[in-house]
């Protein structure tokens, strides 16, 4: 909340701020080519990043209820990440994700068949939930 009443305090009056992330809910791990995909499984959200989706909705949620923020507008949306391998997508979700999400040894192994078995222009993909909210600071 720190932060929100931060940025609320550096934007004029009437002007806009933007709410855009991903949201926790078990991303899809697929096989994606140029006409299609098929689902190996879900990730594992951790728990701190579920709870780092909670603290956020709160904070946005209480400002708006107390007046300092009015909800324009909000959408969800699909981001997609691609690597060329399995094992890149592995690598990089070890790497960069380790405290976020993990992947199941069994989505790991049935990506791994999929991708193998795929059309030659498959790659990993992984299927984020992504939140754009649109906020007015009031004058």
């Amino acid at each position: 909340m720190h932060a929100l009443k931060e940025i609320v305090r550096v934007v004029v009056p009437g002007g806009a701020l933007i709410d855009l992330r991903p949201l926790c809910d078990r991303w899809p791990v697929e096989v994606a080519w140029s006409d299609g995909f098929l689902e190996a499984g879900r990730v594992t959200d951790l728990e701190e990043s579920l709870a780092a989706d909670r603290a956020a909705n709160k904070a946005t949620f209480d400002a708006d209820a107390s007046g300092v923020l009015h909800r324009e507008r909000d959408e969800y949306f699909p981001f997609f990440y691609y690597w060329d391998t399995a094992k890149e997508m592995q690598d990089y979700i070890a790497q960069n994700w380790e405290d976020v999400i993990s992947v199941e040894d069994d989505v790991w192994a049935k990506l791994r068949s999929l991708w193998t078995t795929a059309n030659a222009d498959a790659r990993a993909r992984l299927r984020m939930k992504m939140l754009i909210t649109r906020y007015r600071v009031r004058e």
